[in-house]
């Protein structure tokens, strides 16, 4: 118990929070855990890597099994008129945050588990990894999505899967394409902002449970922006999603309004790590 108590003192509460204000925290000698060093902008070592391709694979399959899951859940809904005997609203927004959490989950050890271009956008921005890696992720994300959604047209059939519209993601009636485009920047700064508080370095170091944890916030982040924005555009705040989704559809309405799900979610994740990286860690975005 006494080794405990110490992990305890030393970890969460070794420096005093009452400062004034406008100090920092802790001056950088005393840290208590290593900011590590910003990614290269290209290393080419990771090219000859298996650990790079292992984790271009990793991010593929969780892609794959996500858009699986989660369109086929908004097919089951969508099919449904009533929507009396279906998971409705609630349960695309459970589907898509819970996938996320596990995913996250199953993931985050082999390539961080982005699954999401958006995300893997806003961090390369903060340096968190190379652009060889970013573009990498993006393209295997992209692919996975891909796959996944077409898994769910061939058990649909291309006549049902049509006419249910295949879970593409479309400004709704009601809206305008600015209506669209500012949930998408919204719902993606949350989204990406919680990546960073989760997996944060400081909060790592003074509260071990935070990396074990990590998954569940954003998840949750998930689940909580599809059930604001999915009345208002279905709720991308994943390019890979929406694309994979309008590419097995394929059809004009799928692609009128696609632009605002790439603009919107890279627009969100940029904010997002400007937000965290300078505002609230301080950390200025490095050459």
């Amino acid at each position: 118990m006494e080794g405990k108590e110490e992990d305890v003192r030393l970890g969460a509460n070794k420096f005093n929070e009452r400062q004034p204000l406008g100090t920092a925290a802790q001056s950088q000698d005393d840290k208590d855990y290593k900011e590590p060093p910003p990614a290269p902008l290209f290393e080419p070592g990771e090219l000859t890597s298996w650990s790079f391709y292992r984790a271009g694979i990793a991010e593929f399959m969780a892609t794959f099994l996500f858009l699986y899951i989660t369109v086929l859940t908004v097919m089951g809904v969508s099919k449904d008129t009533t929507k009396c005997t279906t998971v409705g609203i609630q349960g695309i927004a459970w589907a898509f945050g819970g996938m996320i959490f596990a995913l996250v989950y199953c993931t985050a050890g082999i390539s961080g588990g982005h699954i999401n271009p958006a995300v893997t956008f806003g961090l390369f921005l903060a340096r968190k990894l190379s652009l060889t890696r970013a573009v990498f992720y993006m393209l295997m994300q992209c692919l996975g999505a891909i796959c996944g959604a077409g898994v769910v047209k061939g058990f649909y059939g291309k006549e049902n899967y049509e006419m249910f519209k295949g879970g593409a993601n479309m400004v709704n009636t009601g809206y305008t394409k600015g209506d669209g485009l500012g949930a998408e920047i919204v719902g993606t700064f949350v989204l990406v902002y919680t990546v960073f508080s989760a997996t944060d370095a400081k909060r790592s170091a003074r509260d071990s449970h935070v990396p074990i944890l990590a998954p569940l916030p954003i998840g949750f982040a998930v689940f909580l922006v599809h059930l604001a924005t999915i009345p208002v555009t279905g709720t991308g705040i994943n390019p890979a999603r929406s694309l994979g989704a309008a590419i097995i559809f394929n059809k004009d309405e799928a692609w009128d309004d696609h632009w605002i799900f790439w603009v919107g979610p890279f627009i969100g994740a940029a904010l997002a790590a400007l937000y965290h990286q300078v505002v609230i860690r301080a950390i200025p975005f490095k050459k």
